[in-house]
């Protein structure tokens, strides 16, 4: 019997350790990026992760999990500029940006519990090559979304698509750690 809650958390600890240790190198320097750049950053990552799973091999030594852990970070990183708005210089600490990572991962757990109910845990029976896909998918709409200024007639906003990407890179992540279990 899976434990998603348990196996979710267990990937977010991972998650949120890079974090930390990115932001004792870096800061919270991610508050200058406009909400199109994280896009764009989660696009080169997720794209990467195509490209891998096509030609099966890496050129500088990193696979594919490095960037799954990369889209949920600027997955949440996304989620905390749509809140904050962008800035010109650091204007939070690592310990304001760490409480609003938990608050935004929080959030989205929330949201996968509640779909994960609705669906009967589906996600268990996809391929890893069919998260890429629709994370890139999801990307590509909140392109479209950010190119309308943010406006939608009837779909989820960039937040939903934000936390999708998120969720799918767990999916991926959980089921990779299954993997190596074994």
């Amino acid at each position: 019997m899976h434990n998603t809650s348990k196996q979710y958390d267990e990937v977010i600890a991972t998650c949120r350790e890079l974090f930390i240790n990115k932001m004792k190198d870096y800061g919270p320097s991610w508050r200058i990026l406009r909400p199109q750049s994280v896009t764009d950053q989660i696009f080169i990552k997720a794209k990467r992760i195509r490209t891998l799973e096509l030609n099966g091999e890496t050129k500088v030594g990193e696979g594919i999990w490095p960037e799954f852990i990369g889209i949920i970070n600027y997955g949440i990183i996304g989620l905390i500029q749509l809140r904050l708005g962008y800035t010109d210089i650091v204007d939070i600490t690592a310990t304001e940006a760490l409480e609003l990572y938990d608050k935004y991962i929080a959030d989205t757990k929330d949201l996968m519990i509640a779909k994960n109910t609705d669906y009967g845990e589906a996600w268990r029976d996809m391929r890893i090559s069919s998260y890429t896909d629709l994370i890139l998918t999801k990307i590509q709409r909140t392109k479209e979304i950010e190119n309308h200024g943010g406006a939608t007639l009837v779909s989820e906003g960039i937040d939903a698509n934000y936390q999708d990407m998120i969720n799918y890179s767990v999916f991926a992540l959980i089921k990779h750690n299954e993997e190596e279990m074994k």
